[in-house]
């Protein structure tokens, strides 16, 4: 009994040190399946909220194409999401594919459900 406050300062300074580190274990495994799945003409959103389309890919870096002929070279960390054609987005973070939701998107009509751009009133 005498041992038992040293266990659980033990314990807790266990859980303290090996969940975030296996966190951040996961988090980076998935980053690194993000940067491989990099293709020519894959339409990404990058971690300043730009989106645009991978034009060519260098080695530290990839050029994405942000407008019909504006291409701009990026450091290839800066991909934070690899969008679908319908939407749906890879994202780093989640490890998974998220499909697309108003929430995500932003455009919704005036009776809360989700619209058009041409529904979306600023």
């Amino acid at each position: 009994m005498e041992f038992f406050p040293l266990i659980l300062l033990v314990l807790a300074f266990a859980l303290l040190i090996v969940l975030p580190a296996r966190q951040r274990k996961k988090m980076a495994a998935n980053a690194q399946a993000l940067q491989e799945s990099l293709t020519v003409g894959t339409p990404v959103m990058l971690t300043s909220g730009l989106h645009g389309t991978v034009a060519a890919i260098g080695e530290g870096t990839v050029d994405i194409e942000i407008a019909p002929g504006v291409v701009a070279t990026f450091a290839r960390p800066a991909v934070m999401e690899v969008r679908t054609k319908d939407g749906a987005v890879l994202d780093a973070q989640a490890g998974e594919v998220v499909p697309p939701t108003a929430e995500r998107t932003g455009y919704v009509d005036g009776d809360g459900d989700p619209g058009s751009t041409t529904d979306r009133k600023d």
